[in-house]
């Protein structure tokens, strides 16, 4: 049905381009567009024709119509381009840009538009990560957790964080390459590294901690929630590793649990059927926090740091980590604060019953593998 709705579509694409014009397909649902001899106003009038050509197309299939749409991004082919790899890339960033302001538009690439060098930048970033991954060129790091309430139990807790070797052997901090990541679906495949490396050296890590019971904390992305075979894969690799329960627990934002709040409930259900723990990260950022917390199985909270950080300064932020901390603690739910910057905000935290302090208070990012030595750090 897929190859039969591209063959449609190319006739329609054809139909609506003149006889001078070069049109294929490029790959998967992506087609490309050569407008040999075109102005840009000539370019931008027949682009609005493609668009309002695939809006009215309607696919028959097995008595069902589909409808469909297209996001088009237009560059243009001027003296200063610097060749045809270029021009697409300009295409490619435009495009990405008309997907961003709401898809079924047109948007053209404009040299010195911030936004769309912004997305230039991410996108010069997917070689590096697939190369990271083909050629194992991430590391682990770790931050661990103080247990502020004797009640917490018995587990020590730990956060697994990623960076990424670069190709001279640098070490890059997330911020840099995770954004570019997370928009161009390159989480799936990462989380997977992670997963795998983790479960691998469970039993390596317990010894590194003394020995008694150990919880690592590994983020998933919210395109992993939605990523086909993800769970299988988790209940393979704990089955291969003998994972004892309470071993991991699995974080993901709360805007990706909004955002995925039926499959999340699902994913976390399963998980914690295989033995698993969860915790909603940046907790108190969404628009309707508590509302759909009672329909989210999970274990933590771990209370945003935007509010941690400033609890002794600003009264409305200290308020904040008092209720969700309440809140967490009448539904049976353990809390975390993250960005526990000090002794003092940790000392607050205690005062205000919270679990745990997680910050550079508490230790700094670490290896969590000691024994590999750890690359030249690079910010960015």
């Amino acid at each position: 049905a897929g190859d039969d709705l591209l063959k449609a579509l190319s006739v329609v694409f054809q139909s609506r381009i003149r006889a001078s014009d070069t049109l294929a397909r490029l790959g998967g649902d992506e087609f490309g567009l050569l407008l040999d001899g075109c102005s840009l106003a000539r370019a931008k009038f027949i682009a609005a024709d493609l668009l309002a050509a695939v809006v009215d197309f309607r696919f028959n299939r097995d008595g069902k119509v589909l409808t469909l749409g297209v996001s088009i991004g237009l560059a243009e082919i001027t003296g200063d381009t610097a060749s045809g790899a270029e021009a697409l890339s300009h295409s490619d960033t435009a495009c990405y840009w008309a997907k961003e302001q709401g898809r079924n538009r047109v948007c053209v690439y404009r040299d010195g538009d911030s936004e769309m060098a912004a997305r230039r930048r991410e996108m010069s970033w997917i070689a590096r990560i697939n190369a990271a991954l083909t050629e194992d060129r991430f590391v682990l790091y770790h931050q661990s957790y103080l247990q502020l309430n004797a009640d917490a139990g018995a587990h020590q807790h730990l956060e697994v964080l990623l960076r990424m070797v670069d190709g001279t052997g640098a070490l890059v901090q997330p911020g840099s390459f995770m954004p570019a990541a997370e928009r161009y679906n390159l989480m799936p495949s990462i989380d997977r590294w992670v997963i795998g490396r983790v479960f691998a050296g469970y039993g390596r890590l317990v010894e590194m901690h003394g020995g008694g019971p150990l919880t690592c904390a590994i983020n998933l992305s919210g395109s992993s929630l939605n990523a086909e075979g993800l769970l299988e894969f988790i209940r393979l690799q704990a089955e291969a590793h003998a994972l004892p329960p309470r071993s991991i627990c699995f974080e993901i934002t709360e805007t990706a649990a909004i955002n995925n709040l039926r499959n999340a409930a699902e994913f976390i259900a399963a998980c914690k059927a295989l033995g698993f723990l969860f915790a909603l990260d940046d907790f108190g950022t969404g628009t309707s926090s508590f509302g759909y917390l009672k329909n989210l199985p999970v274990d933590y909270l771990k209370i945003d740091g935007g509010f941690v950080k400033n609890l002794r300064s600003d009264p409305i932020d200290k308020a904040m980590t008092e209720t969700i901390n309440r809140i967490g603690h009448i539904m049976g739910i353990k809390t975390v604060a993250e960005y526990a910057e000090n002794s003092a905000i940790i000392q607050d935290l205690k005062d205000i019953g919270v679990d745990y302090a997680q910050g550079f208070g508490v230790c700094l990012p670490s290896p969590l593998f000691p024994l590999e030595k750890p690359p030249q750090l690079l910010a960015a």
